[in-house]
C-alpha cells in the first residue's frame, strides 16, 4: 500500500478478505460444507440447464425463465464460492483491488439480475395460472427475450452505479475486509473520503429495485391465490397452491435477507450478522431454487428421466 497525505489513510493495491469466522476449528468443516453445497449448486443449475436445453417438452416460458434463473444462480455463486473456500484454510486471504472490482461488479449484477427475474417470473406464473388460455399468446417468445435481457440490463446499470463510484474513493483506513467477499458495505465503511453519497445510492437503488419488484410479485401472487380459491378442483387447487406456496417462499427468503442487508441504517455491530444473512442468498438459495423450482416439478422429472434413458441426450446441445 502507497501512503497518501491524509493520516492513517492509504491507496490500497489489495485487499485482505477475513472470512466467515477465525475459529481454527471449524475451518475443515466449513471448508466441506461450502464445497459440498457448491457442489450441489453446480450440478443442480447446470443439470437444469442442460435438461430444459433438451427436452422439447420443457421449451415454454415458465421453464425458459428458469433456466436464465439457474443461470443467474451458478454465476453468482460461481462468483464467490471458489476464492471463500482457499480462503478458509490458508492464512494469504488476499485479493487484488482490481479482482475485489470485478466480484463486487460481477456479483452486483447477477444478484440485481435475479431480482427482476424473480418479478417477471412471478408474473408468468399470474398468467399462467389466471390467463391459462392466453397464456402461450400473451408469453411470445419475443416477450420472454425482451422480459430477460431488461432483467440483464437493470442488473448491468445498477452494479455499473456503484462500480464507478466505488472507484472514486481514494485511499482507505485499512485493507481487511470483514466479509467473504468483496460486498459494498464493509468496502465503504474502510473509505477515508466521505462516502455519503454512495451510501446513498445502495440505499436508493435497492429500495427502489425492491419496491419496485415486489409490488410485482405481491401484486401477481394475490390474484394468483384469489384465481386459485376459485378452483373447482380440489385438486387443481391443491397443486397449484402447492407449487405457488414453495416459489414465494423462495422469494421471500431471497428478498428478506436482500432487505435486512442493504435497505437498513447501517450499524458497526451488524456485520457478523450481515455474514450470516449474506450467507443465504448468495450460497445457499442458489443450491436451493433448482429444488424448489423445478425438481418438485412433474414435468421436470420426466423430462429428466428421459434424458437418463436416453444415448446421446446432450447432443442437442450442441446442436
Amino acid at each position: 500500500m502507497a501512503e497518501t497525505g491524509e493520516e492513517n489513510c492509504t491507496s490500497v493495491t489489495e485487499f485482505i478478505l477475513l472470512g466467515l469466522a477465525d475459529a481454527p476449528e471449524l475451518r475443515v468443516f466449513l471448508f466441506l460444507l461450502f464445497l459440498l453445497i457448491y457442489g450441489v449448486t453446480v450440478w443442480g443449475n447446470l443439470g437444469m440447464i442442460a435438461v430444459i436445453q433438451v427436452s422439447s417438452q420443457l421449451h415454454t416460458p415458465m421453464y425458459f425463465f428458469l433456466s436464465h434463473l439457474s443461470f443467474v444462480d451458478f454465476c453468482y455463486s460461481t462468483i464467490i464460492v471458489p476464492k471463500m473456500l482457499p480462503n478458509i484454510l490458508n492464512r494469504d486471504k488476499a485479493i487484488s483491488f482490481l479482482g475485489c472490482m470485478v466480484q463486487f461488479y460481477l456479483f452486483c449484477t447477477c444478484v440485481v439480475t435475479e431480482v427482476f427475474l424473480l418479478a417477471v417470473m412471478a408474473y408468468d406464473r399470474f398468467v399462467a395460472i389466471c390467463n391459462p388460455l392466453l397464456y402461450m399468446v400473451t408469453m411470445s417468445r419475443n416477450l420472454c427475450m425482451e422480459l430477460v435481457s431488461c432483467c440483464y440490463l437493470c442488473g448491468t446499470a445498477c452494479s455499473l452505479i456503484h462500480l464507478c463510484l466505488a472507484l472514486q474513493i481514494p485511499s482507505y483506513r485499512s485493507n481487511v475486509i470483514n466479509h467473504f467477499f468483496c460486498d459494498l458495505p464493509p468496502l465503504l465503511s474502510l473509505a477515508c473520503s466521505d462516502v455519503t453519497m454512495n451510501e446513498l445510492m445502495v440505499s436508493i437503488v435497492a429500495t427502489f429495485n425492491e419496491i419496485i419488484t415486489i409490488m410485482i410479485i405481491l401484486t401477481s401472487y394475490l390474484l394468483i391465490l384469489i384465481t386459485i380459491l376459485r378452483m373447482r378442483s380440489a385438486e387443481g387447487r391443491r397443486k397449484a397452491f402447492s407449487t405457488s406456496a414453495s416459489h414465494f417462499t423462495a422469494i421471500l427468503v431471497f428478498h428478506g435477507t436482500i432487505l435486512f442487508n442493504y435497505c437498513r441504517p447501517s450499524s458497526g455491530n451488524s456485520m457478523d450478522t450481515d455474514k450470516v444473512a449474506t450467507v443465504f442468498y448468495t450460497i445457499v438459495i442458489p443450491m436451493l431454487n433448482p429444488l424448489i423450482y423445478s425438481l418438485r416439478n412433474k414435468d421436470v422429472k420426466e423430462a429428466l428421466k428421459k434424458v437418463l434413458r436416453s444415448r446421446v441426450p446432450f447432443e442437442k446441445l450442441f446442436s
